[in-house]
């Protein structure tokens, strides 16, 4: 039941995604696996995940979007497309991300372990 109410949740926000400008100034771009069972194998390993990318403009809007996979090929696309260039990229050190480094995007890795509150 939750897994529907979950899915569903998303289909609304990729609709609304749509209708969005490009995002600009500071983005955080953050991928996350979702499951909605609170059982068994938990995290990227667990069968039944829903891979999601979030691009949030700093005190803005948010782009969400289902994803196939976490790998640089998938999610550059996706952020070219919805972010500004020029504009101040952060994410955590996924190396998903690494084709940041030689974009056209003012690039920043945040180390959680070291710079978890930043």
């Amino acid at each position: 039941m939750a897994s529907y109410y979950f899915q569903r949740f998303h289909q609304l926000i990729y609709d609304h995604n749509a209708y969005l400008e490009l995002l600009e100034d500071e983005v955080e771009v953050d991928k996350n696996n979702f499951d909605g069972k609170c059982k068994g194998k938990r995290g990227r390993g667990a069968s039944d995940n829903v891979p999601v990318i979030d691009l949030l403009k700093r005190n803005g809007k948010v782009f969400s979007v289902i994803i196939l996979d976490a790998k640089t090929n998938t999610l550059m696309p996706i952020i070219r497309q919805q972010v500004k260039p020029d504009s101040i990229v952060y994410t955590d050190t996924w190396r998903g991300y690494n084709a940041l480094d030689i974009s056209e995007f003012k690039y920043y890795r945040i180390n959680h372990s070291k710079l978890f509150a930043n």
